[in-house]
């Protein structure tokens, strides 16, 4: 507390000491025989007042240590930090009903991370548990390929393969907060991670006729293959689910002096420029996933710009109603980082 908010609270004792002045004035010009001048009057109020700031100096200087006990301007880290410094009954009172409160809030807090700890190992072993029936339900289509008509094949696979994506986007979601345990650095080849990714979408590929380009040359950057992986899927994802059959999607590898540029474009029907500024907010749909037929969750790019933070990397959309979408990947140097 600054001195100014100090004697800005103190004003009762203000005028309380003016009233004590006057008192004290007057019972001398009141007093029988007594001759009052003037300069016993300055005299009488120059000793007061230095007594007076004698007095707030040193009440400012002992409430001064308390305060800055408190740390205020430390934000929450002040809030695992127990006071232990009071000194008058004023103090203690207040540092009890505050340690009080710090207790109770701790008490809250940690069993608000336990109630979300467990909850979080629930979702992974409900995952990991929901992925052995999925892959039991995909034999068991794979089984009967030759007993029902290719189009309801086809449409099956797809569903299913709707459901493991959704269920990796939950079990993406939920590690969001465990992120520094659970990956790697390492040199990667970018084509290398494309193909995988590419890989599942083929069957959209296929069904709907689109067409795949790639430009550039293969280059290696520093990250993590699964993180990534899971990004450029999502990004796919969207691609092939807003590009009409017959369209393209093609990839274009660029590099520069801040880093490798992975850029995939689509043919679709491009984001609004008012929903564009939103895209990679949570659970945020915009006008092209609020249509029926796509079921838009939108978790698909929020974790995806999540993750290339996380990563250190870069992820940009630029679109055109119309005509299309390009989400651009970026990889920085090293030697960009240290600029």
């Amino acid at each position: 507390m600054t001195i100014r908010k100090y004697l800005k609270d103190r004003w009762l004792l203000f005028i309380g000491w003016f009233v004590f002045v006057g008192l004290t004035v007057l019972i001398m010009w009141l007093t029988p025989g007594f001759e009052l001048a003037v300069s016993t009057v300055i005299y009488l109020v120059l000793l007061e007042a230095l007594l007076l700031v004698l007095f707030l100096g040193i009440d400012y200087s002992r409430r001064r240590y308390f305060w800055q006990s408190l740390n205020l301007n430390e934000g929450p880290a002040s809030l695992q930090n127990y006071l232990e410094v009071a000194t008058s009954e004023e103090e203690l009172f207040l540092q009890e009903y505050m340690n009080s409160l710090l207790a109770e809030h701790q008490q809250v807090l940690q069993g608000a991370i336990n109630s979300q700890q467990d909850q979080k190992d629930y979702i992974d072993s409900w995952i990991h548990e929901i992925k052995v029936p999925l892959a039991a339900v995909t034999l068991l289509l794979q089984s009967v390929e030759d007993d029902i008509p290719e189009q309801k094949y086809y449409q099956l696979e797809n569903e299913l393969t709707k459901i493991d994506e959704y269920v990796e986007q939950v079990l993406y979601y939920a590690r969001l907060d465990s992120f520094s345990r659970d990956y790697l650095i390492q040199e990667y080849s970018i084509k290398g991670i494309l193909q995988e990714v590419v890989k599942q979408q083929r069957n959209y590929f296929i069904q709907n006729s689109l067409q795949y380009a790639f430009e550039g040359n293969d280059e290696l950057v520093l990250t993590d293959a699964k993180w990534v992986a899971f990004i450029l899927q999502q990004i796919f994802s969207n691609a092939v689910k807003y590009t009409p059959p017959g369209g393209k999607i093609a990839v274009k590898v660029s590099c520069d002096q801040k880093g490798v540029h992975l850029a995939i474009t689509d043919t679709g029907i491009g984001i609004p420029p008012a929903d564009l500024r939103r895209i990679f907010d949570k659970g945020f749909t915009g006008e092209n996933g609020r249509r029926a037929q796509q079921h838009s969750t939108g978790l698909g790019l929020y974790l995806a710009d999540k993750l290339s933070e996380k990563l250190g990397h870069k992820l940009t959309v630029n679109s055109e109603v119309g005509k299309g979408t390009t989400v651009t990947l970026t990889f920085p140097t090293l030697t960009y980082y240290d600029q």
